[in-house]
């Protein structure tokens, strides 16, 4: 589609640009409601939520009026335009800009070149540096360490050492998590003793979707508000009984208001895997985790329907008492 015609299509939808930046506003910001977007016509569904001509149109409109604009300029404006914003008051530039290129790569618009492709740490992340520690032996009651500290270290100075940590004593070694998360170091009298890493829940996930019973709608609109356990270490040479579900009691109270904070939007519900062929989930059990059921062992991305991982057990932990009602409900999108 050349620019010629994208300016001839600005000028034929002036006169409603202003009621679609209405709508495009409610529906891109949450999975839109079949029932409002009958009698339109729905161009392209990115990431479950359906984009209407109308709000194509006014992505050109936006595109055609700021020529000497960049992709990531233009994907910012977008997000000022309808109010695109995470919960914490953030724009949500790079879910618009994956939308922008999608509608482009349909032929559905046409974005500027692209004008220099900046560093990307996701893909050109080495692994951890290694941070030296005190890995003396530590064999004491769960009393003698008291007061432990709990301490939110994502993006402070103290995320290389949890990094590291990882990397060098977690039998899945460090992978860097995507979309929101919170790292958490466990140290006593300033010794590093344990590590916490919490990352957004997975989409799909049958016992447990069955366990909460939620429609699919609901699971799309409120997955937010489930945290997903990626990584529990407590480091090898500290064996101090009754520690690991000590930690995760006060992980339960300590994670909502962490979340709270950083991404402005609350948790209701956690989940981890245990593989049986490794661990018993004995510790998870002591902190009154609850075994939901078992993985398929496919992945997210599997092509077949032929398990092509180990299966894991599924547990969860509800935050507060009322989380099915709160889950199960349309009124917690965003």
């Amino acid at each position: 589609m050349g620019w010629v015609f994208l300016v001839r299509l600005a000028v034929e939808v002036k006169a409603n640009a202003r009621s679609a930046t209405t709508s495009a506003t409610k529906h891109l910001r949450s999975k839109a409601d079949p029932a409002t977007l009958r009698g339109m016509e729905i161009a392209l569904t990115y990431r479950h939520r359906a984009v209407t001509r109308d709000e194509v149109a006014f992505i050109g409109q936006l595109i055609a009026e700021h020529p000497e604009a960049s992709r990531c300029a233009l994907s910012k404006k977008l997000c000022e335009a309808w109010n695109w914003k995470q919960a914490n008051g953030a724009l949500r530039d790079m879910v618009c800009r994956g939308l922008m290129l999608a509608l482009h790569r349909a032929d559905l618009i046409e974005l500027p070149p692209v004008r220099k492709s900046p560093n990307n740490p996701l893909v050109r992340r080495g692994r951890p540096a290694r941070v030296a520690v005190d890995t003396q032996p530590l064999e004491v009651k769960l009393c003698d360490i008291q007061p432990l500290s709990m301490r939110q270290v994502r993006r402070t100075p103290e995320e290389a050492l949890f990094n590291s940590l990882l990397e060098q004593y977690h039998y899945l070694r460090y992978t860097q998590p995507v979309g929101e998360h919170l790292k958490f170091l466990v140290c006593a009298r300033d010794r590093p003793i344990a590590c916490f890493s919490w990352s957004s829940a997975a989409r799909h996930l049958g016992s447990r979707d069955r366990f909460i019973g939620w429609s699919p709608q609901a699971r799309l609109a409120n997955i937010h508000l489930l945290a997903y356990n990626s990584r529990f270490l407590i480091l090898p040479w500290v064996k101090v009984e009754h520690l690991a579900s000590h930690l995760l009691a006060r992980m339960a109270k300590v994670l909502p208001l962490e979340w709270q904070r950083v991404y402005g939007h609350p948790v209701y519900y956690l989940e981890t895997f245990v593989d049986p062929q490794l661990f018993r989930g004995t510790c998870y059990r002591a902190a009154n985790w609850t075994y939901l059921g078992d993985t398929t062992g496919r992945g997210k991305d599997a092509p077949t329907h032929k398990a092509n991982r180990s299966i894991k057990q599924v547990l969860g932990y509800p935050l507060v008492q009322d989380f099915r009602p709160r889950l199960q409900t349309l009124a917690e999108a965003r």
